[in-house]
Formats: C-alpha cells, sequence, structure tokens
C-alpha cells in the first residue's frame, strides 16, 4: 500500500502518530491525536484509525493495552512504500526475567526492530531479560528478546514459559511423560520441572537486541 492511496486527514493522523511514537515511546490516545490533527471530533479520528489499518500502515498490539502500533515507519517527512526490506515497530510488554520468574507488565510500547531481526514473522513480541540464567545462549542481564507466537513448540526451543498463570521466564524447553522441564542455560543453575497443567508457554526466542 502506497501513500498515495491515503486522504490527506488520513496523511495527517499518520504522521501525528508517527512523530507521537516516535518522540513519547509509546502510543497516543484518541484524543491526544485528535488534537494533535486539531479537531474536536474523536469519532472521525477513530474511523480515520481504522481506514489505515485496514490498509496496513497500522495495527493493534495484541496485550490488554490494544495500543496502537506502527507497520512501516518513515526515514524522512514523506511516507516510504511498504517493502519486505522495512524495519518494524513490535510490542515491547516489559521486563521479564531469565534468572528467576517475574510477572511481565501487561502495558506494551512499540519498539522498532529491523528486518534482519524479525524477517517478517508474524505474531511477535517484545520483553527485556532481567538475570543470567541464559548467559551460555548470549542472552544477557538488559537484552531484548523477540518472541513469536505459536501453536506448538519443540523440544529444545528458547521459550517464555508462564507459571501458575502469572510468573514468566525463559528457558529452554523439554517436554516428557513427567511434564516440562525448564532448562536455564548457566552452568550454576539446576533445571526446575513443572506439571503440564501448570505451564503455558507465551512465545518462542527468535532474535535478540542489545544496547551499547
Amino acid at each position: 500500500m502506497k501513500s498515495s492511496d491515503l486522504t490527506k486527514r488520513q496523511s495527517a493522523v499518520l504522521t501525528f502518530i508517527r512523530d507521537f511514537v516516535r518522540k513519547e515511546r509509546r502510543s497516543p490516545t484518541l484524543t491526544e491525536i485528535a488534537k494533535g490533527v486539531r479537531t474536536h471530533a474523536v469519532s472521525t479520528v477513530h474511523k480515520h484509525v481504522q481506514h489505515l489499518i485496514e490498509k496496513g500502515f497500522l495495527s493493534r498490539s495484541q496485550g490488554k493495552g490494544n495500543n496502537i502500533v506502527v507497520i512501516a515507519p518513515d526515514s524522512s517527512s514523506h511516507f516510504q512504500d511498504m517493502t519486505p526490506s522495512s524495519s518494524r515497530f513490535i510490542p515491547f510488554y516489559g521486563d521479564i526475567a531469565a534468572g528467576s520468574p517475574l510477572t511481565p507488565d501487561s502495558r506494551s510500547i512499540p519498539l522498532e526492530v529491523p528486518n534482519t531481526i524479525h524477517r517478517n514473522r508474524e505474531d511477535l513480541f517484545i520483553l527485556r531479560v532481567k538475570g543470567d540464567s541464559m548467559t551460555q545462549d548470549a542472552v544477557l542481564d538488559g537484552d531484548f528478546v523477540i518472541l513469536q507466537k505459536k501453536s506448538e513448540y519443540r523440544n529444545g526451543d528458547r521459550v517464555v514459559a508462564l507459571i501458575d498463570g502469572d510468573e514468566a521466564t525463559l528457558k529452554e524447553f523439554q517436554k516428557d511423560a513427567e511434564g516440562i522441564l525448564l532448562i536455564p542455560h548457566n552452568p550454576s543453575l539446576k533445571p526446575m520441572r513443572y506439571q503440564e497443567d501448570r505451564v503455558e508457554i507465551q512465545g518462542k526466542l527468535v532474535g535478540v537486541m542489545r544496547s551499547f
């Protein structure tokens, strides 16, 4: 979809959302968008946002916040055509313990991820690692891990596992007749076994980003 397919008002709404996300690192509310494009008609802004979603310029994250996510960020004051090689904004849900379980933050903000990492995969989200249980996989404290929701997971996958419905951890996944084994990749830590009904796999590790 090209920017020429947008109306003047839709382009104004998209420009405001892109600029707002870049500056504030969160999605704007409909009221903020309305104020930004100088209109009092919030219902009209909602229609413009829906049209932008339908045309592929925006999406909504799957978290409880239901935040707007920009699909094709621009690198200049003009819109670029959407291409498979572009970077993309992916929802960031907060911290996750790599050494001990931690309740993840349900509020999401979009973070930009290059194509070399996201590779046009679907159903991606981001968490930040806290801890050192996966250091042998070169996953370090403070890293951002990109995860993909899948319908099934295989032994050996590095996954985010939700334990007892509210605590999350990043580990290697192994399943056998005795249940689920979550294996750290740090020689000073031991694997932990759980009954299958206590564990829900949230996503598979597909990439890592690090700030220096």
